[in-house]
């Protein structure tokens, strides 16, 4: 819901005048010579637009030929300027809205930074000061009640909190924050929604996940890419190959008993040049990591998001990516004589105070089965026994009845009179149990395998000395995950779930899930020498994580897309942060980076092709009058000389403006295979190309001529 939002507004915003007024400023600032000699192409027009203009001031003082037409090409080769300058400004100006709200979120939260009492210790009931959340440092602790906004990034070191995240991520459901464990990663300006939680500093000063967010959204900080530098080498060198052309014309004239007029050869020079790609390159470099961010997705580096585009392995951690992250109860399982309602009363019961994820399923799984409702525990003098990773048990004893339940081994060894619980924990004696029948025994434990096979966690339950039967825990795959693997292969992509699981666990949540491969029982050494196997082999390699633990791997990989809910180890490590938690948004980041490589591979196909069709407006226009044979390529039959080449640099210039939807957009991305994209980006854009200048020069040559301004 939130992608199609986003996309929806990214399509509103093309022509949105908060962003098109800004702009036009920018691309007069933009003239700045320091600022346009980082695009080689345009550099040199408006080199030569400034050698235009000074032929046109002497012109008009010494009387010139001409000096309407020269007066014309001077304004339309600076308006080529400003229109690229002009789709740069554009892109920029997308993402200056978001960042104008992140910076007040940022520069307008007021910061309780706890202070140190007698002991040292930071006692979130003790002595505080407030201070603006820009002056909060590396290591500050600071208490953030409900209502409140978490000044800046940090970790939960006491406490838990329900969050609103929508500030960051757009979505609007809460999230839960507590110390330990891979959930304890807060993002300044986001809101505590209730309880309060006491937070460490771990971003210092100006470097916060806000001020990074800002600084890549407004651009500052976009770096061009190998690939984009690549092709700006080739534009250069075009470039340096026609001005070499060009100004062997001059010696061609004069044999042929004419000459050509600088103006003309300057315009020659700039209709012929790739300038249609030249001006729309930074564009589409910065609306692709804009898209990203419309994506609630945030690239750390342009470099990351081609990279994206040429993904061919996808390594996924298992718990809190591909699942939920809580194991939840799916199943009663009953033994021989116990009915599926007596067991899921007990195991209700005894889950009644347990504030587990798992405890709080095992009541709900009873209620939505069974319609067994949650009993008020105080007049039955209940005592709840807590679990423990000594006893591996938890229950409750009321009314002289004990229930346990737990792992399989200790409830086994519970009901055939080990020691209780209550004893282990300082609050009670052994018991001695009844027997139990190794039928009943062999029973529960082929329930348990059984569970265990299908990737699920059995936990046992028996009441005074009585198996009962076994609860399923699973860990639950995320709705459509499945569906979304299957167009990850599509695209050609090998997924590959990771997980510290043991293998017959793991193949069971792989299976569900759809992934391609798993590794079972991983470390973060194992998840880090099968990355470095794969780029071995010359693949590139996405990770997905959220944990310290994945935190190696996400730094690895080529891609690494880090779980904005993770811990700041990995969000720090990853060079993608996915603000939704979302491990299939890998589709959207894919489809974005090659959108950009698409784009950009459409759009050079265009620029060259159109540059071949404007020889056929203007090579004839200049040299028909010494080589008449040039008649025959005059193919558009142009008015006169004069309007020919003022129409090929009007169109020049209009083109660009033309582009820049597309060059924002994107070109949409379908899954098809190389060679079939190769030719409908020469179908599509190669005769898109020589055909539109052969329309557009014409239509403009018959409105230049009607109106006498050539």
């Amino acid at each position: 819901m939130a992608s199609r939002t986003h996309s929806r507004s990214a399509r509103s915003s093309l022509f949105d005048p908060a962003i098109l007024v800004p702009a036009i400023g920018q691309a007069v600032r933009k003239l700045d010579p320091r600022l346009m000699a980082r695009n080689p192409v345009m550099f040199v027009v408006e080199v030569v637009s400034a050698l235009t203009t000074i032929i046109l001031l002497r012109d008009l003082v010494s009387g010139g030929d001409y000096p309407g037409f020269t007066l014309q090409i001077t304004i339309w080769l600076w308006i080529t300027v400003l229109f690229a300058n002009f789709a740069e400004a554009v892109a920029e100006g997308r993402g200056k809205a978001q960042a104008a709200t992140l910076r007040r979120a940022r520069t307008e939260t007021k910061a309780r930074r706890l202070l140190p009492d007698s002991t040292g210790a930071y006692d979130p009931k003790g002595l505080y000061e407030e201070i603006w959340a820009p002056d909060l440092k590396q290591g500050d602790f600071v208490l953030v009640e409900a209502g409140e906004l978490i000044p800046s990034d940090g970790e939960v070191v006491e406490g838990i909190a329900s969050v609103d995240e929508s500030a960051i991520t757009g979505e609007s459901a809460p999230v839960i924050r507590e110390s330990g464990g891979d959930r304890s990663a807060v993002t300044g300006g986001t809101r505590v929604l209730s309880d309060w939680i006491k937070v460490r500093i771990t971003a210092a000063q100006g470097s916060t996940f806000l001020d990074r967010m800002i600084a890549l959204v407004e651009g500052a900080e976009r770096q061009k890419t190998p690939n984009e530098i690549a092709l700006n080498i080739l534009l250069a060198g075009l470039t340096i190959i026609f001005v070499i052309a060009v100004t062997t014309i001059p010696s061609f004239a004069t044999y042929a008993g004419g000459s050509v007029s600088v103006v003309i050869l300057v315009a020659l020079f700039v209709a012929l040049i790739p300038t249609t790609i030249g001006a729309l390159l930074s564009a589409i470099g910065i609306a692709g990591m804009d898209r990203l961010v419309r994506f609630n997705v945030l690239a750390m580096s342009g470099r990351a998001v081609e990279a994206a585009g040429d993904v061919d392995t996808l390594l996924l951690d298992k718990t809190g990516t591909i699942t939920l992250g809580n194991r939840q109860a799916t199943e009663f399982l009953p033994l021989a004589g116990v009915t599926a309602r007596e067991l899921a009363d007990a195991a209700q019961l005894s889950s009644l105070p347990d504030e587990t994820p798992e405890g709080r399923s095992i009541v709900v799984l009873a209620k939505e089965t069974y319609g067994i409702r949650g009993r008020e525990m105080a007049p039955m003098g209940a005592h709840f026994i807590p679990f423990s990773a000594q006893t591996r048990l938890s229950g409750i004893d009321f009314e002289g009845s004990s229930i346990r339940k737990g792992a399989v081994d200790a409830v086994l060894a519970w009901v055939r009179g080990g020691t209780d619980a209550t004893a282990r924990s300082g609050g009670g004696a052994t018991t001695l149990r009844p027997a139990v029948s190794n039928a009943t025994v062999r029973e529960l434990e082929i329930k348990a395998e059984a569970i265990a096979k299908a990737g699920g966690t059995p936990l046992a339950v028996a009441k005074d000395g009585r198996l009962l039967g076994v609860i399923t825990l699973k860990d639950i795959v995320k709705g459509g995950i499945r569906e979304r693997f299957s167009a990850l292969r599509r695209m050609g992509i090998r997924t590959v779930m990771i997980t510290g699981d043991n293998p017959l666990t793991a193949a069971a949540i792989a299976a569900e899930a759809g992934v391609d491969d798993f590794l079972a029982q991983a470390t973060p050494e194992m998840k880090l020498k099968l990355i470095r196997e794969e780029q071995a082999q010359g693949k590139l390699v996405a990770m997905c994580g959220d944990g310290t633990n994945d935190a190696p791997a996400l730094a690895q990989a080529d891609v690494g897309v880090a779980m904005n809910t993770g811990t700041m180890a990995a969000r720090e490590a990853g060079n993608m942060v996915d603000l939704d938690s979302d491990p299939t948004k890998l589709i959207e980041i894919v489809e974005i980076g090659k959108q950009l490589l698409m784009t950009r591979g459409a759009l050079t196909t265009f620029s060259i092709s159109n540059d071949v069709a404007k020889y056929f407006a203007m090579i004839p226009a200049m040299f028909i009058a010494f080589y008449p044979q040039l008649q025959a390529l005059n193919v558009m039959h142009l008015n006169n000389p004069r309007s020919a080449i003022l129409s090929a640099i009007i169109f020049n210039a209009l083109i660009i403006v033309a582009l820049i939807p597309l060059a924002l957009k994107g070109i949409r991305y379908r899954p098809i295979g190389a060679a079939a994209l190769l030719r409908r980006n020469l179908l599509i854009y190669g005769v898109g190309g020589l055909i539109a200048p052969f329309v557009g020069i014409k239509l403009i040559d018959m409105a230049v001529s009607a109106i006498g301004l050539a």
